[in-house]
C-alpha cells in the first residue's frame, strides 16, 4: 500500500514538474515576444546643415571617390550605384557629410502610428527610397530602382513570402537575382539586389543595392506555411505607395532648390498605412501566437 502511495506520489510530482517545465517555457517566449515589440530608440548623427548643389561627377570622383562614407551618401542621394553613377555627367551632392545617411534621404524617423507593428517595410514610389521601421522607429533606409512606366510595380500592402540567395527571373532565365525576397507570389514581384542606374527601370521589382538587399534578407521574416498550398502565417508588412512621375524630370534633382522638396511628413506617410494596419497587427498576432504555442 505504501509504496503504490509512493508511486503516486513521484506521478504526480512528474506531472507538476512537467506542467511547471511548460509553463516556464511558455513564459520565456511570451517574454521575447513582449521585448520584440519594446520601444528602440535609434540616435541619428545630424549634419549642421542640410542643402544640395550639382557637380560634375568626373571632378567629383577625383577627389572623393575613396571616401566610402561620401560615396554611400551620393549613391543613394542620386538612387544609383557605383557603377550607374560613373556614367553620368552630373550629381547632386549635400554640402554637408557629416549627417547619418537617414538626413539625406525623405521618410521620418518615427512614425507615431506604427508604434505597435514591430516590423514593416516600406516604399516610397515618387522618391524611389525605402524604409524599414521597428515599433515605430526608422531602423534603414536606402535608395531603390522599381518598376519601369510600361512595368510598374503594384502599389498597395503585401507581405514577405519565400526567400533565396539566388534566383533566375521570370521575365529571362539570364537574369540572377541576388538576395531576393518574393512579396507577390502569383506575379513574381519581390526586392532584391540589382544595379541602379538612377530611375525606375525594372520589370515591376524592387532593385537594391547589395548591402541593402543583404540587410533586409535577414531582416525581414518568411512566411509560415501549413502545408505546400496553404500559407499558416504571412510575412513581414510590406507597403508600397504613391506614383513616378514618369514625365519629368528625377524628383531629387529638385533637391538643388529645397531641400525638403521630397520629405514625407509624419502624417502623411500615416494616411498611406492607415488603410492597412488593422490586417497587419491582425497578422502580427497570428505570428506572435505562433510563436508562443509552437514547441
Amino acid at each position: 500500500m505504501k509504496k503504490l502511495f509512493y508511486t503516486s506520489n513521484a506521478l504526480l510530482l512528474l506531472v507538476l514538474g512537467l506542467l511547471i517545465s511548460c509553463n516556464q517555457s511558455k513564459t520565456t517566449r511570451n517574454e521575447t515576444a513582449i521585448k520584440a515589440k519594446e520601444h528602440k530608440k535609434i540616435e541619428y548623427k545630424k549634419p549642421k546643415s542640410v542643402a544640395y548643389h550639382f557637380e560634375k561627377t568626373k571632378e567629383w570622383l577625383k577627389t572623393n571617390e575613396a571616401d566610402s562614407t561620401k560615396t554611400a551618401i551620393v549613391y543613394a542621394i542620386n538612387r544609383t550605384d557605383k557603377k550607374n553613377l560613373a556614367k553620368m555627367d552630373s550629381i547632386v551632392v549635400p554640402t554637408d557629410f557629416s549627417g547619418d545617411l537617414v538626413y539625406y534621404l525623405p521618410f521620418p524617423l518615427h512614425v507615431t502610428s506604427l508604434e505597435n507593428v514591430s516590423k514593416v517595410l516600406i516604399f516610397s514610389y515618387p522618391t524611389q527610397v525605402f524604409a524599414a521601421y521597428e515599433n515605430g522607429e526608422l531602423v534603414y533606409t536606402g535608395p531603390t530602382n522599381m518598376g519601369r512606366k510600361k512595368d510598374p510595380t503594384p502599389t498597395g500592402l503585401f507581405f514577405t513570402n519565400w526567400k533565396a540567395e539566388q534566383t533566375t527571373s521570370t521575365f529571362n532565365d539570364e537574369w540572377d537575382l541576388k538576395w531576393n525576397f518574393n512579396i507577390e507570389n502569383k506575379l513574381g514581384v519581390g526586392f532584391h539586389q540589382y544595379e541602379l542606374p538612377g530611375y525606375p527601370a525594372s520589370h515591376s521589382c524592387l532593385r537594391l543595392l547589395e548591402k541593402d538587399a543583404k540587410y533586409l534578407y535577414k531582416w525581414a521574416d518568411e512566411w509560415i506555411l501549413k502545408d505546400s498550398e496553404n500559407v499558416k502565417v504571412k510575412g513581414t508588412p510590406v507597403i508600397v505607395f504613391g506614383s513616378y512621375p514618369f514625365d519629368t524630370s528625377k524628383p531629387w534633382l529638385e533637391l538643388t532648390n529645397n531641400p525638403k522638396a521630397l520629405d514625407i511628413s509624419e502624417s502623411e506617410l500615416e494616411k498611406q498605412v492607415q488603410p492597412f494596419l488593422k490586417n497587419i497587427l491582425e497578422n502580427q498576432k497570428l505570428r506572435e501566437t505562433d510563436l508562443t504555442t509552437t514547441p
